[in-house]
């Protein structure tokens, strides 16, 4: 009898320990920035918006460089008008002044809003394809190990090279 009722309690904890494993959330991380960083889609979307930044840059310099002639030509031509023509002349100034800025704050928000509207994507694909791959390896948590995260320590399991390869990259 007391060697039924050890093995009870040997059964018991050894049930109660293995519920406990069981129990235990399982963890991954994985960089997500490096991840979305080494897509092919990345690099194209990057680019795509550095040749539009370079294009608004270019027109803008183009802008200035011509307010900047107007300004140097009514500088010299000041002393032969009359003061009513000259305060035309600086209110035309300040309006193409205006108009620059407003062209360059434009420009900007339209950078933003392409920058937005190419990385959503990416950004969606990786995060389901880190979905995916946690699901089929049995995770529970992923957390994203990128620098600055808040991640301090991160020795469990990464799923970087299963992501890549579920992406294709």
């Amino acid at each position: 009898m007391k060697q039924f009722r050890t093995l009870l309690v040997a059964c018991a904890l050894f049930i109660g320990a293995t519920s406990f494993v069981n129990a235990q959330s399982k963890v991954a991380h994985i960089a997500s920035q490096e991840l979305v960083e080494a897509m092919p889609a990345f690099k194209a979307a990057k680019s795509e918006i550095e040749k539009l930044n370079k294009t608004y840059d270019a027109e803008i310099r183009n802008m200035v460089l011509e307010l900047q002639n107007t300004i140097k030509k009514y500088s010299q031509e000041a002393e032969t008008k009359t003061d009513e023509e000259n305060m035309k002349r600086q209110q035309e100034i300040q309006t193409t002044e205006k108009s620059i800025n407003d062209y360059r704050t434009n420009a900007l928000q339209d950078l933003q809003k392409k920058e937005i509207e190419l990385m959503k994507p990416i950004y969606e694909k990786a995060r389901t394809s880190i979905q995916k791959v946690a699901r089929a390896q049995g995770f529970q948590y992923v957390l994203d190990s990128t620098t600055g995260t808040g991640v301090i320590m991160a020795d469990g399991k990464n799923l970087m090279a299963d992501v890549k390869k579920d992406l294709g990259i």
